[in-house]
């Protein structure tokens, strides 16, 4: 009995820092670490919601950018950092499912980062140059079939998520397409345009105008279902079922932060994506407001994990 006390009174003591530390959070400005430079999404993104956050708790969220290697510095500075709140990494999809797979990383995405809350998700759309004569995903499969090895898709980096995705979907239709990549999207984008390549799987955002212009067509999305902002085109699950790859930017925070700080800033991301302004703003870039639980964040991580696995293997991607 008395040993069994003993256990008790330890492990009450250990929590109670933690619960002082949590009741107290937040008594100095917040670090916000984003893995890319400033002007893109992600950065968007993640200085929306610093100043909602920093509004709701009293505290300055400031966004410090740190860039490199495909946001894996970024994200082993935020999982060495202290588990106290005052350090959060507003990520995206390839610093936890994607970039660990490629190359050697000196952190755990799974182990040394608590999910927080997604802030949006971001479907792939695909699009065709419109000398393609087809008007849908399957008719796009039966020409490019008949033509094996003799067209294109373009992306904007190999092992980038533009890239994987094409892959994935080039894999799983059984189709023979070259790969080219480019240094970023718009060379790609211009050269799908122009008919230099024939298939590009980009960001709705950098595809929508075009389509809407007539300069491309666009066939499907790669969410599991339609998008919100393209409710005409097909999912790919609906041909291909089990097919989702997404872009998704969320927060997260170094791994035994307690659990009361992740869930406070966990509802504030969720009654942020519930405004009208903030729908706004997100869905203007063709970005999907989510606002999920923790729990939730890591579920669809650990969902996620075998599509994008599948998909560097169908890219012939080694991990370096």
């Amino acid at each position: 009995m008395k040993k069994s006390w003993l256990v008790i009174t330890s492990l009450l003591a250990a929590l109670v820092p933690q619960l002082a530390l949590a009741q107290t959070w937040p008594q100095r400005p917040v670090r916000v670490v984003v893995p890319y430079p400033p002007g893109g999404s992600t950065d968007v993104q993640a200085r929306m919601i610093s100043e909602r956050l920093s509004a709701a708790f009293g505290q300055q969220f400031i966004a410090d950018n740190r860039p490199g290697a495909g946001g894996a510095i970024a994200a082993e500075f935020v999982a060495r950092a202290p588990a106290d709140g005052y350090t959060l990494l507003f990520g995206a999809t390839p610093q936890i499912s994607l970039v660990p797979l490629m190359q050697k990383v000196s952190y755990d995405p799974l182990k040394d980062l608590a999910p927080i809350s997604i802030l949006s998700t971001n479907p792939f759309v695909l699009g065709v140059n419109t000398a393609i004569p087809v008007k849908t995903l399957r008719e796009f499969v039966d020409y490019v079939k008949a033509r094996p090895g003799q067209l294109n898709y373009g992306s904007a980096g190999t092992g980038g998520m533009v890239h994987l995705s094409s892959a994935l979907f080039v894999a799983r239709a059984g189709l023979k397409m070259t790969h080219v990549p480019y240094k970023g999207f718009s060379l790609a984008v211009s050269d799908l345009v122009s008919g230099q390549i024939q298939m590009y799987f980009g960001n709705a955002s950098e595809l929508i105008q075009l389509s809407r212009s007539g300069k491309i067509t666009l066939l499907a999305v790669s969410s599991e279902r339609r998008a919100r902002q393209l409710p005409e085109l097909p999912a790919m699950a609906e041909i291909y079922p089990g097919f989702r790859t997404i872009t998704w930017n969320g927060l997260l925070a170094p791994a035994g932060t307690p659990k009361d700080i992740i869930d406070r800033i966990a509802r504030e991301v969720a009654r942020a994506v519930r405004e009208p302004a903030t729908i706004e703003r997100l869905t203007k870039n063709g970005n999907d407001p989510l606002g999920n639980s923790p729990a939730e964040f890591a579920e669809l991580i650990q969902g996620e994990a075998p599509l994008w696995r599948a998909a560097v293997e169908a890219a012939g991607i080694k991990q370096e």
